[in-house]
């Protein structure tokens, strides 16, 4: 790709037009990582926490940032979410927890950045539940998994 498309010709930031792009359904999915202690993940897994389910609250997050990432990045498009999710995985060998997130669309643009603020927020919300625990918790590893729908067809990370 040689041009940029998120410029104009004096190279100030624009939003790209989608208007002519074919209406198609689209689906991303995204995945990252929270490491912390082993007494910060038992907490969780015990439902332990002083401020609540950290899992429930997580999920929610996710689901209700996936729905407010045109608020979040600059120039992403506002678009009709048909379908969001998130789902957590314990992972003693972190030790801490995974999560996945996934969304889809009818229509001109992606779902990539959605599925990508979901899992993001979700971490981040696994975080701010356990922080009074472990304060070294780390987020890593987010990143896109799969992709479907549009111009590019299908994408899937190896």
């Amino acid at each position: 790709m040689t041009e940029l498309t998120h410029t104009d010709a004096e190279g100030r930031a624009r939003m790209v037009d989608v208007g002519a792009k074919e209406e198609t359904s689209r689906t991303a999915s995204a995945a990252g990582a929270i490491t912390m202690s082993d007494d910060a993940l038992a907490a969780i897994e015990r439902n332990a926490l002083s401020k609540g389910d950290a899992l429930a609250t997580a999920r929610i997050a996710g689901i209700m940032a996936a729905k407010r990432t045109a608020d979040l990045i600059p120039l992403c498009h506002p678009i009709a979410i048909t379908d969001v999710g998130v789902d957590f995985e314990i992972d003693r060998s972190l030790p801490g927890i995974r999560a996945t997130a996934w969304a889809s669309t009818r229509g001109r643009t992606g779902v990539e950045m959605e599925a990508l603020t979901a899992v993001s927020v979700a971490l981040l919300t696994i975080y701010d539940m356990a922080k009074s625990i472990d304060r070294e918790m780390r987020i890593s590893d987010i990143r896109l998994t799969a992709k479907s729908g549009g111009r590019s067809g299908e994408w899937k990370r190896e």
